[in-house]
């Protein structure tokens, strides 16, 4: 690998990892910021899932706008935007302002997430090409688990705060990298395209609907109006932006790329997969600090295993699913993770470490690390040029959604009633996040082809 090229893998690693970090750093200050600025668990629920909302509805059209103006313009943008939104986090008085500052971040995320990846695709070729997107997703992966490490160790030495403070060096740092690649980089705008204002507006106000409906529903009930009023209004607006995207001609999801039966069957894992990743950090890191009596630290180097077998098996099982094809990896990968995440069930609030944690722990870890690299690989391994960023965005974008969902859904599950996590509501939760993987990999056994050699 020349020296250019590794200078582009380090921006976007650096650039995609704050997007990343911020994804789980805050489920394990979620109790601090509680005690800090109130609210019960639907306000904790909406800290996480602003951020998912926006980034999910609007990938799409970060994905579209890497591929009219320049994948590395775009991603630039997105970072230094990113690491201003952080700032706004960082000073919010109230959580309801945190919220907001939430669904900014997302948005810049929406920007520099996808175009990370198109630059990848764009700069490498061939079987460089998988091994740098093992390495982007090794540390991608790692971003998302070594959060709440991160973040437990801000709040035990200063505030819940830090958590998005320390983004603005990174920020600043991936920034000065890009504007490098940004005049090695001469691309013309093109010509008679648009954004898809009005798809992403169908999305945003459904899914936004959707979500606002299951989080609010174990504090005003089933026999509130707004509940299930808003989860049919969002359904019916996610039909719609369906439907749009199937007439206008310039869809921000271009519904072409499911003819593709692998692009296809990998975004149906995905929407299983990273659906029960984000329930599983999120009721995880809040059931260790709230019920469990361990501190913010404590719940973040619970799961450093994770971030220590992500590291060391991420690239290696990149390279073996771009020489053997990735369907045993995808389909094993998300069985062993789910058997593990279903062990969780009889977790105890007195927990032993070492007996009770670590082993699920460390299945869950092979099995993620057999299972992301592969993933992206595949999605994208059929996209040409003209389609790698919306390529990526429709990933990325089911991925989010896939959290954003989730999270609300098996909320209802944790909070057993009430507007805070339960012991049983934790298992419970943990029952519907090891279904979902197991679901993923059975997706994956059964839908998968692996490409022909050569």
């Amino acid at each position: 690998m020349d020296r250019a090229k590794r200078w582009t893998l380090v921006a976007t690693i650096l650039g995609s990892s704050i997007a990343f970090i911020d994804g789980s750093v805050v489920n394990v200050a979620l109790p601090a910021i509680q005690r800090d600025l109130g609210g019960g668990l639907s306000a904790q629920l909406w800290i996480v899932d602003a951020y998912l909302l926006t980034l999910g509805s609007l990938i799409l059209v970060g994905g579209s706008l890497g591929d009219i103006f320049g994948e590395v313009r775009v991603f630039t943008l997105g970072v230094a935007a990113f690491g201003v939104a952080s700032v706004l986090c960082a000073a919010a008085p109230d959580a309801t302002a945190l919220i907001v500052f939430r669904g900014v971040q997302g948005i810049a995320g929406a920007l520099l997430t996808p175009a990370s990846l198109a630059v990848i695709t764009s700069t490498f070729s061939g079987a460089e090409r998988g091994a740098a997107i093992g390495t982007w997703t090794a540390w991608s992966g790692i971003s998302f688990v070594i959060g709440p490490l991160l973040g437990g160790w801000l709040i035990g030495i200063s505030s819940w705060r830090w958590i998005f403070i320390i983004n603005v060096p990174i920020a600043a740092a991936t920034v000065v990298l890009s504007l490098g690649l940004m005049r090695q980089q001469h691309r013309a705008r093109k010509e008679g395209v648009s954004v898809d204002v009005p798809g992403a507006a169908l999305c945003a106000a459904g899914l936004g609907l959707l979500v606002a409906g299951f989080i609010e529903q174990p504090a005003l009930g089933w026999g509130d109006p707004l509940i299930p009023g808003g989860i049919a209004g969002g359904a019916v607006l996610l039909v719609a932006f369906v439907l749009y995207e199937l007439r206008t001609p310039m869809p921000m999801l271009p519904l072409r790329l499911f003819r593709r039966r692998n692009f296809s069957v990998t975004n149906v894992e995905t929407l299983a997969v990273y659906g029960a990743l984000s329930a599983w950090g999120v009721f995880l890191t809040v059931f260790l600090q709230q019920l469990s009596g361990y501190s913010a630290l404590h719940a973040g180097l619970a799961t450093l295993p994770v971030t220590i077998v992500m590291f060391f098996l991420s690239r290696r099982v990149g390279r073996l699913s771009m020489r053997y094809g990735p369907r045993l990896f995808m389909a094993a990968g998300p069985l062993l993770a789910g058997a593990s995440v279903l062990a969780l069930m009889r977790l105890p609030v007195g927990l032993d470490y070492w007996r009770d944690l670590l082993p699920p722990l460390l299945g869950f870890s092979v099995g993620l690390a057999l299972t992301v690299a592969p993933l992206t690989t595949t999605v994208l391994s059929d996209a040409g040029p003209g389609d790698a960023g919306i390529a990526s965005g429709v990933n990325n974008a089911v991925a989010r959604v896939a959290g954003l969902v989730a999270v609300a859904v098996l909320g209802i599950l944790a909070a057993g009633g009430s507007n805070h996590l339960t012991v049983l509501g934790f298992h419970h939760a943990m029952l519907g996040a090891g279904a979902l993987l197991v679901a993923g990999g059975l997706i994956g056994a059964a839908g998968l082809r692996n490409p022909a050699p050569g």
